[in-house]
């Protein structure tokens, strides 16, 4: 016993040290780009800067915040978020629930159809030609609309209202609701973790989404934030390879690596403060939808 008892705090030791790499490993990357966007341009010239700031300034947020597109780009993203993911999540839903009844006539055939698209599709110029002959080529629709449904969220939201026992369904409908009401009044309510997990899963792809944004959009007014990063970022590499700085106005220069920095912080942020409020659902809402059904 005495013997066991030594082996499980050897295992449990090597587990936190395990865990530690790992959450040390998964920060590193947020942490050089948090320090590096508030330390000094010789420190970062020099290669000194690795977890914490050194010669801390706030120049390159002051650059980027003085920039008007930033703020345009944060409003587009803002919108395309909210906007997308409110489409997608209506679309899933209504897809979802009718796939989740075995009694839909040509269920089996629908599914089939809608998988295989998962693993072939018909390329970006096809779909290009077809956004363009819809008029949506410069506009928010072209965001929005064409990818409005993942077939994989899909898939996991109908494993979970399968999973939901039908006797609850069959004693609302035997009181006489329709199977709208029983999916906005018992179904969904009862939903809460995998509809705040594909919730999460919609606005963050459309958050990070500049690759449509970049096809399919040409106005400046209308690039996302993602996609003014982008811009920066190759920007940023091109001063670099001629040994420029960049400058805003009356602002001392700052160096390339500064502004991608800052640029990524202020990105990223706020998605990391949503995600704990929505962790446990998360969590919950991934696996009831993968192992049920």
């Amino acid at each position: 016993m005495k013997h066991a008892t030594n082996g499980y705090k050897v295992f449990t030791a090597f587990n936190i040290l395990f865990m530690i790499f790992v959450i040390v490993i998964t920060l590193f990357p947020f942490i050089y780009m948090l320090a590096v966007s508030f330390s000094g341009n010789s420190a970062v010239l020099r290669g000194d800067v690795l977890f914490y700031p050194i010669d801390f300034t706030v120049t390159a947020y002051r650059n980027i915040m003085n920039d008007a597109q930033f703020w345009v780009g944060y409003r587009n993203t803002l919108i395309y978020t909210v906007g997308g993911t409110l489409i997608s999540m209506a679309m899933t839903v209504a897809c979802a629930y009718p796939l989740s009844k075995k009694q839909l006539p040509g269920r089996g055939p629908l599914l089939m159809f809608m998988v295989f698209t998962m693993y072939f599709g018909g390329g970006l110029i096809p779909f290009y030609l077809l956004v363009r002959s819809l008029h949506l080529i410069n506009t928010v629709w072209a965001i929005l609309v064409p990818g409005a449904i993942s077939v994989y969220n899909m898939i996991v939201m109908k494993t979970f209202f399968e999973g939901i026992p039908q006797d609850i369904e069959e004693a609302a409908q035997i009181d006489g609701l329709s199977y709208i009401a029983t999916l906005f009044k018992i179904v969904l309510p009862l939903s809460k973790p995998v509809i705040a997990t594909i919730t999460l899963f919609y606005a963050v792809g459309f958050w990070n989404d500049w690759f449509n944004a970049m096809i399919y959009l040409n106005s400046n007014s209308l690039y996302p934030v993602t996609l003014y990063l982008r811009n920066l970022l190759m920007g940023a590499q091109l001063a670099a390879s001629n040994g420029q700085g960049i400058t805003s106005g009356s602002e001392a220069a700052v160096v390339p690596q500064t502004l991608q920095a800052a640029t990524v912080v202020l990105v990223t942020v706020p998605i990391l403060c949503i995600y704990p409020f929505i962790q446990k659902y998360f969590v919950k809402g991934v696996m009831l939808g993968s192992i049920k059904g």
